[in-house]
């Protein structure tokens, strides 16, 4: 019997212990036992399906990663220390020196710095390409190029891309076409549906939802995961058992909390559209988004980031943060709390000007991911604060 994604989210359950119980228990051990010698020669020649040792698996983080399959339509997974963590893990598993990745030039910080300044030591190169000119993906398409690469929506700009014209182009080509999908969670987008092959998640942001714990994942095809599978089991950047446990119980929460973020987030990118200290508003449920009909296409809400510019530049994001009140001043997003955060005097001010223009982070440029506090409040919050400005 299938079931839809609310009931599966609650009800994926690896195993109970002898004691029956009717919550997942804690599984905190390193390592697990053996009957006998040939019980565990078959198991290291993986002749039998079972625990070995936690770097490898563990009941709690198997159980977070069949949910995470199910809700992705993935085929198999594996879940990592952080979300960085599976995004250098998936590269270096499935690309070998001389190879060559295409890039939407958004993406987080981190992934930047990973494409520009570790992988060229393995002789791997990135060629990037705008939100704005997927047209031009295919000219940077050389014959060493093995994945295409994108964020969506990205961070911190909200820019929207169109996972069936990059599923497409990487199909044509023969290429992998790997998604970031941290922002809109499984139950907002689910990129494999519209071809691509590995999807990738910070577990830290909205799965978990209450800033407590690190996490990654990534899922997608099987041939795939094995090949990211046992570069992790001989590198060690596996979740523990105690955050795969926090995370796996997030998930029964997901949808319901998910649900909350889209309803603030949009009430506050109306009220933000309609400021005079504003200039523009980003949100990818508001009809003023430039990719506004392919966010509703491949989305089932609009998340829970709004991004916003200030009037009055730099200074004006800074007093804008300064007056705030209620809500969080944090580098961290998809929390219960409303977190606001000044890319360019904080997050991206190392980047030139020209660079953070390039990914749409404009002086004034404010990142709101919209918590679970009552609408008003927030609203009250931000509005005081543009009072100051």
């Amino acid at each position: 019997m299938s079931h839809n994604f609310e009931t599966q989210a609650v009800r994926i359950q690896t195993e109970r212990s002898q004691f029956s119980e009717h919550s997942t228990p804690l599984y905190l051990t390193s390592s697990f036992v053996f009957e006998d010698a040939e019980d565990m020669r078959a198991s290291f020649a993986e002749e039998k399906q079972r625990n070995l040792y936690s770097r490898f698996s563990n009941p709690n983080t198997t159980e977070f990663v069949d949910k995470i399959v199910v809700m992705e339509g993935a085929e198999a997974g594996y879940a990592f220390a952080t979300g960085m963590a599976a995004v250098f893990s998936t590269f270096a598993a499935l690309l070998n020196s001389g190879d060559h990745i295409v890039s939407s030039r958004s993406v987080f910080g981190s992934t930047h710095s990973l494409f520009t300044k570790y992988l060229p030591k393995w002789n791997i190169e990135t060629s990037y390409f705008k939100v704005n000119e997927v047209d031009k993906v295919e000219a940077l398409i050389q014959p060493n190029t093995k994945i295409i690469y994108a964020e969506s929506p990205t961070n911190p700009a909200v820019d929207i891309l169109d996972l069936e014209l990059l599923a497409a182009i990487a199909k044509k080509h023969n290429l992998l076409l790997v998604i970031d999908n941290c922002f809109a969670t499984p139950y907002l987008q689910n990129p494999i549906k519209f071809g691509a092959d590995l999807v990738i998640h910070s577990a830290t942001k909205l799965i978990d939802g209450q800033g407590r714990v690190l996490g990654g994942v990534t899922v997608g095809k099987a041939d795939l995961i094995k090949e990211i599978y046992l570069f992790s089991r001989n590198t060690g950047p596996a979740m523990s058992p105690f955050n795969a446990w926090v995370l796996s119980k997030s998930l029964e929460t997901l949808a319901l909390r998910v649900e909350k973020h889209c309803e603030n987030a949009i009430k506050v990118a109306q009220f933000l559209e309609e400021h005079p200290k504003v200039n523009f508003v980003k949100y990818p449920f508001l009809k003023s988004h430039p990719q506004y009909e392919v966010a509703k296409k491949q989305m089932r809400l609009g998340g829970n980031i709004v991004a916003f510019e200030i009037k009055g530049g730099v200074e004006a994001g800074r007093k804008f943060l300064d007056a705030i009140k209620l809500c969080s001043l944090s580098a961290n997003l998809g929390d219960s709390r409303t977190i606001v955060t000044h890319p360019s005097s904080t997050t991206h001010s190392k980047l030139s000007l020209e660079d953070r223009l390039e990914v749409s982070i404009t002086d004034g440029l404010v990142r709101c991911s919209v918590g679970l506090e009552f609408v008003e409040d927030i609203i009250n919050d931000l509005k005081q604060a543009l009072e100051s400005v």
